[in-house]
């Protein structure tokens, strides 16, 4: 396993430690094949250093090695629809760009963090494209998809997952989108 992307920290395989994800991520790797669920590392941290640049100077984790997970919500009348889009953390989702055409929406921006925070079941800081409600699109940069590994959220603060970039393309609602980030 490529795990050596959460720096000093030590891995282990997410399911044998449910109480470092958040519930819908612990259900989604249980219903995950179990080859690719035995792909996923999670590691313990300080919740104070979830936000990603203070998580990679604190444990030597490549900033090009983590991936942020972010919610955008798009509307077209009294229409919301959202998308959760997984970028390396040194580039931007093009929210207003692709991401909106993706949604047909006339406007989208990031979700208001309650609203996110209560329709993922997932914390504020830790947000993973794993375990997202079934019927939103996962958009997937290119470049995450390409990566060796790459460090998300686990759902709470508290810890981190590594995973296959490719495993990312295949997670529920997947979909891999070249030019998602800039």
């Amino acid at each position: 396993m490529r795990w050596d992307v959460l720096g000093s920290l030590v891995a282990v395989p997410a399911l044998d430690r449910p109480d470092l994800l958040a519930d819908p991520v612990a259900l989604a790797l249980k219903a995950m094949d179990p080859d690719d669920a035995a792909h996923v590392g999670v590691a313990e941290i300080d919740p104070a250093l979830a936000d990603t640049a203070e998580f990679c100077a604190a444990y030597g984790s490549p900033l090009e090695g983590s991936a942020n997970c972010v919610v955008v919500a798009g509307r077209r009348g009294e229409i919301t629809r959202y998308a959760a889009c997984l970028v390396l953390a040194s580039t931007r989702a093009d929210v207003n760009g692709l991401v909106r055409r993706r949604l047909d929406a006339r406007k989208a921006s990031f979700a208001p963090m309650d609203d996110a925070v209560a329709i993922t079941g997932m914390e504020y800081g830790g947000i993973t494209p794993i375990g997202l409600p079934a019927e939103w699109p996962v958009l997937v940069d290119a470049a995450v998809a390409a990566a060796a590994a790459v460090v998300v959220g686990s759902g709470v603060r508290h810890s981190k997952l590594a995973l296959p970039g490719p495993l990312a393309a295949r997670l529920s609602g997947a979909e891999v989108v070249d030019g998602l980030a800039r």
